[in-house]
């Protein structure tokens, strides 16, 4: 009795992971009434029901998607609407405002399946003593990716935005919180990129081994996240590939992320320049710490990627519940303590890898503060916006005795002196 009622309290616990249907309270870069870069946004997506694309392999469910599997991705784009008859004037303002103003509501009023492609695997035979994929179902799936490159091809050619935001949610998802969850990132963010949720069948758990059913399904979805990295990644148009992950979609796209670096050092070419990988960024990842050291670490992930940005929390319930039952450490509630030595000083000398832990964190049972909490949310966007690593005057971070960054509540205070300068140059940019 005593495991099932853990297991109970798990599942309440990690059910935190779900994405919440409204406008995060603005981040404290905002709340002085400035560096939102609405002037840069392009003008198609100046609007208060912007469109956010997702890729899933959950089956259709009516007009949404369901928590059960779908051998088949689907690409689309669901429409969300920030607020209830709001202008994009509206939504700029309530950007900077959450003095009882702030937008209650991301609904998602529409979505529209584009493209399905083909059940997988694809059919193969054996000929000549090797197995191949039979012609016809190949050159059937190589139509539905070309559909699929050539809608974010428009998108681009629409926007300018060449970058693309991929966000992976974690556990106890439904498709509608994964879409507004990014949908809140990526506002915050400027709107600079094209957004695009690989929302994998998370949420049909309910009871005490929940959780543990959504684990295999992260698994499963692991063919389809590389497939559509895949494809994003050889789109001529696309310049980078950023990511955000939290909770256990960090283990499904680290995985999916591995394969594909492997293969890419196979054929004798640069992960990085491979897979277009920019900024990734882990928002409290519930893996295993040793499973990374030995399957990411050892494999040498972090060179393709730009940098690398953990957002930790050791005072994290639903992590330290997890920890407890699996009787591992997990990632996302690492303490100083727990690294091995030297290990964060070599990470600091390779210059890629950043573990950022949050102070004083609230609600959520401390799960869930990449999207609610407005420090953490400030740097997440100056991360995306800026480029910039921690410890400098864009993110002006700072770090303990150990080489943890520290992220307190208050940030990033005043300490921004460069940002409307960097506005400038990129409004500069942008005209050019």
């Amino acid at each position: 009795m005593r495991i099932i009622f853990l297991f109970a309290m798990m599942l309440g616990l990690l059910s935190a992971c779900a994405g919440g249907t409204f406008l995060a309270s603005p981040p404290n870069l905002y709340l002085a009434g400035k560096n939102y870069p609405s002037s840069l946004v392009a003008a198609p997506l100046r609007t208060a029901t912007p469109e956010i694309f997702y890729v899933t392999d959950r089956v259709r469910e009516g007009d949404t998607y369901g928590a059960e599997r779908s051998q088949a991705m689907a690409f689309g784009a669901a429409t969300v609407r920030f607020g209830t008859d709001l202008t994009w004037a509206d939504v700029v303002e309530r950007t900077h405002v959450d003095a009882g103003r702030a937008i209650s509501s991301l609904t998602v009023d529409q979505v529209q399946e584009m493209v399905r492609f083909s059940s997988t695997p694809l059919p193969y035979e054996r000929k000549d003593g090797e197995l191949r994929h039979l012609p016809a179902s190949t050159a059937q799936y190589q139509v539905e990716t070309m559909a699929f490159q050539d809608a974010i091809r428009a998108q681009i050619a629409a926007t300018g935005n060449t970058r693309i935001l991929l966000y992976v949610h974690g556990f106890n998802n439904a498709f509608s919180d994964s879409v507004t969850t990014l949908a809140n990132v990526w506002h915050f963010s400027g709107r600079g990129t094209i957004p695009v949720a690989f929302t994998w069948p998370a949420g049909a758990g309910a009871g005490p081994l929940g959780y543990f059913r959504d684990r295999d399904a992260g698994t499963f979805s692991v063919h389809h996240a590389k497939e559509f990295i895949r494809m994003l990644a050889s789109i001529p148009e696309v310049s980078d590939i950023d990511i955000v992950a939290h909770s256990r979609g960090t283990d499904v796209v680290t995985t999916a992320l591995r394969e594909l670096i492997i293969f890419a050092r196979g054929q004798g070419i640069h992960p990085k320049i491979a897979l277009k990988t920019g900024t990734f960024i882990m928002a409290a990842p519930d893996l295993d710490i040793d499973i990374v050291r030995q399957r990411l670490q050892a494999e040498r992930f972090s060179e393709a990627f730009e940098q690398i940005n953990l957002y930790i929390n050791p005072d994290d319930a639903a992590l330290r519940l997890s920890a407890y039952l699996t009787r591992s450490r997990r990632l996302g509630a690492l303490k100083s303590e727990d690294f091995a030595d030297g290990e964060l000083q070599l990470l600091s000398k390779q210059g890629l890898v950043h573990f950022i832990r949050v102070e004083q964190v609230r609600g959520g049972f401390g799960h869930a503060y990449f999207r609610d909490n407005p420090a953490v949310l400030s740097d997440v966007v100056l991360a995306l916006r800026t480029r910039a690593f921690p410890g400098g005057s864009l993110r002006p971070l700072e770090q303990d005795e150990s080489g943890v960054w520290v992220l307190y509540p208050n940030y990033p205070l005043e300490r921004l002196p460069e940002l409307e300068l960097l506005l400038a140059r990129e409004q500069r940019s942008d005209e050019r």
